[in-house]
């Protein structure tokens, strides 16, 4: 594979960067650049999918409007609207050419070059906004959603809400969710969980977390030190049109090792089953039928084929959305 060889690694050969596009390769930002320093920038995940209508994008609107919440909790002063960075999304997809893809868009502190300053204070600093898009398959393995992964408690414990607000997808975040990762990773693990501050189930390092027992659905509630997932809350949605009971309550630690199904949820993961939690089988060992059943809802809703709960606009149609060429 060459290097850089983006049509091979069924990348979009255009990044767009504060209202126009440019080339993968151009997308460059200064050393000194004060998100790199500081961790002072904050992102979304957004998955399109294929569909009879050409491609589509997920619930494109409540990950965008997320983003621009994640950026007004950290004081980021940002020019461009909901719309605007929905329609450079569409762009971003319907340049690519690419049925399905994995969007990226994220907002930072950069650097001024002409006026250069450095140091914890994030005010001098310009906000850059750049949206990128690559086709990503399953995040945990192509046999994840069927067969499962086996996953351990982490030692790490989850950021509290008042060090860093959970509810924030900020790049600082995810230090902890690395922590989180690798430790799994080295103990042979795919995924880890975290408990939060007092001892309950938060998240995985980068998925929400679910639990059935007997027939009804436990999930930790958005009050804690979760990030508010829109996965997860469809995933809810679709568990209550099926008239399954959610409770959105904490969680302990043990009652997932006697827990009927456990399922992680995440843009990346989608819906996820968990076969093993620190080497205890979960239920029988394998993906449980109301996991099963959630998976099959929601891709039949991703890929246009079934309507979403209460008819709710989920997908926004790459081909037939009108996407800004000129600046915004």
């Amino acid at each position: 594979m060459a290097k850089n060889d983006v049509s091979t690694l069924r990348i979009a050969p255009k990044i767009w960067r504060d209202g126009e596009l440019i080339d993968w390769n151009d997308a460059r930002i200064h050393v000194m650049t004060h998100a790199l320093h500081y961790g002072s920038s904050v992102f979304e995940g957004i998955r399109c999918y294929p569909t009879k209508r050409g491609p589509a994008i997920f619930r494109l609107r409540e990950h965008i409007q997320r983003l621009l919440n994640s950026a007004k909790i950290y004081r980021m002063e940002v020019n461009y609207t909901c719309e605007d960075l929905c329609q450079a999304s569409v762009q971003v997809v319907k340049e690519s050419g690419l049925e399905q893809c994995y969007i990226r868009p994220i907002m930072f502190r950069g650097l001024d070059e002409e006026k250069p300053t450095f140091g914890v204070n994030p005010f001098p600093n310009p906000i850059q906004c750049f949206i990128a898009a690559w086709d990503w398959g399953k995040y945990l393995g192509d046999e994840a959603v069927e067969n499962g992964v086996d996953v351990c408690i982490s030692s790490w414990t989850r950021i509290t809400s008042n060090s860093l607000p959970a509810m924030a997808k900020a790049a600082a975040n995810y230090m902890n969710s690395q922590l989180i990762k690798m430790e799994a990773i080295v103990n042979g693990f795919a995924e880890g969980i975290a408990l939060d501050e007092r001892g309950y189930v938060s998240e995985g390092s980068g998925e929400n977390l679910f639990v059935v027992k007997d027939g009804e659905i436990y999930t930790p509630p958005l009050g804690s030190s979760i990030l508010p997932g829109i996965t997860r809350d469809s995933v809810i949605k679709i568990a209550k049109e099926l008239g399954i009971t959610v409770h959105e309550t904490s969680i302990q630690r043990a009652a997932l090792y006697v827990a009927d199904e456990v399922f992680f949820t995440g843009t990346a993961a989608e819906i996820t089953p968990i076969r093993s939690i620190d080497r205890i089988k979960i239920g029988l060992g394998k993906r449980g039928e109301i996991t099963k059943k959630l998976q099959e809802v929601f891709f039949e809703i991703v890929h246009g084929k079934r309507p979403a709960p209460n008819n709710e606009k989920w997908l926004t149609y790459v081909n037939e959305t009108h996407a800004q060429t000129a600046n915004l």
